[in-house]
């Protein structure tokens, strides 16, 4: 991006938003935040302390078209990151049409504003999601590649955590690479994701805008909303063993993710944008597979709390694996200098202390 550019970061006041808004101004970027400021993230509906002072706050909602009218009639933004959005997986399937709403509307609601004051932006940044893969693709030993589906209610309730690959073969779940593995979203959340990425496609296709899609793995870290139930599972475990309590670990503790942490995610973000014209899709995580039992032990050991134990719960919507292929985004940043989730862990355990959250 050119120097002194007007950016626009839509859910600028969130735990991401936040971040990114940060390094832009710091770049000599003018930047203006659209945020509903919901109080399921920011319990007293207050401009964040985290959000830099020199990025400006316009509070709206972008399902709403008069808030969009309200910001570009002021404004006139040559990069937009579109951030805002209903983020639970599990509350997505209670709140279906929320999530439509803010996801979805709120895209359109975009392009058609920008349509209405002829607002042509040079480049449009996405923060899309791991959601939209589903249970993405498994491998067996001999090669063979299937998609396995939905994990259904009756499955999971029957203890049967690994995904229905119908053989007696044993199958492991493939790295996300979107030149390799197929969207095949299994929640409400993870379609209004992908739904936002194929209408953005069509309007920047036919705007001649550049698009970024960037598909976060599960961000974490200092700074993470700790009042939001349907998030922030690290920022959960934290509290809970700094109280001394054993937590508790669903299924049978095999669940995989990959834990990004959100500096390296913030920097991910405005050096795709910074990138130049590229159809590529950009998955961000660590590449790392770092399974939920292992991150609880990790956790409890750093405030000397109990063993955390297996339930057996489980939570409908939830996906076995989620690992990022980094080969992608190894062009943008260096992969290998990525935090690693032991010193990740630490620091957002420090800061909930510091902050009197834990």
């Amino acid at each position: 991006m050119d120097l002194k550019e007007k950016i626009l970061v839509t859910g600028g006041a969130g735990f991401i938003g936040c971040a990114i808004s940060g390094l832009l101004v710091e770049a000599g970027h003018a930047v203006v935040v659209l945020d509903n400021l919901h109080p399921q993230i920011h319990e007293r509906q207050e401009r964040p302390a985290a959000l830099h002072p020199a990025a400006e706050l316009v509070v709206g909602d972008v399902a709403d078209a008069a808030a969009w009218d309200g910001v570009l009639s002021n404004y006139s933004p040559t990069v937009i990151y579109h951030l805002a959005a209903e983020t639970g997986t599990g509350q997505s399937l209670l709140e279906a049409t929320r999530h439509g709403n803010v996801n979805v509307v709120g895209t359109t609601q975009l392009t058609d504003a920008l349509a209405r004051h002829r607002c042509v932006p040079k480049s449009i940044v996405l923060s899309s999601s791991r959601a939209v893969y589903g249970e993405g693709a498994w491998r067996n030993g001999a090669g063979h590649t299937i998609y396995p589906g939905i994990r259904t209610h009756a499955m999971l309730a029957s203890g049967l955590w690994e995904p229905s690959c119908d053989t007696g073969d044993r199958y492991r779940a493939l790295p996300h690479a979107a030149s390799e593995v197929r969207a095949s979203p299994t929640s409400i959340y993870g379609a209004t994701k992908l739904a936002q990425e194929h209408i953005l496609s069509a309007w920047c296709s036919a705007m001649n805008v550049d698009l970024k899609v960037l598909r976060l793995q599960n961000v974490y870290g200092a700074g993470q909303s700790p009042i939001n139930p349907y998030t922030g599972i690290i920022t959960l475990f934290h509290r809970m063993a700094r109280k001394g309590q054993a937590i508790p670990v669903y299924e049978d503790g095999d669940i995989v993710r990959d834990f990004v942490y959100i500096d390296d995610v913030a920097r991910a973000l405005v050096r795709v944008a910074d990138s130049g014209p590229s159809s590529d899709i950009v998955d961000v995580g660590t590449g790392r597979r770092v399974s939920i039992l292992e991150a609880a032990r990790t956790i409890a050991s750093l405030h000397g709390a109990p063993d955390p134990y297996i339930t057996g719960q489980f939570r409908d919507g939830d996906v076995r694996s989620a690992v990022a292929d980094t080969h992608v985004l190894s062009r943008h940043v260096d992969v290998d200098a990525l935090i690693p989730f032991e010193r990740g862990a630490k620091l957002v355990g420090d800061w909930l202390v510091e902050k009197g959250y834990a």
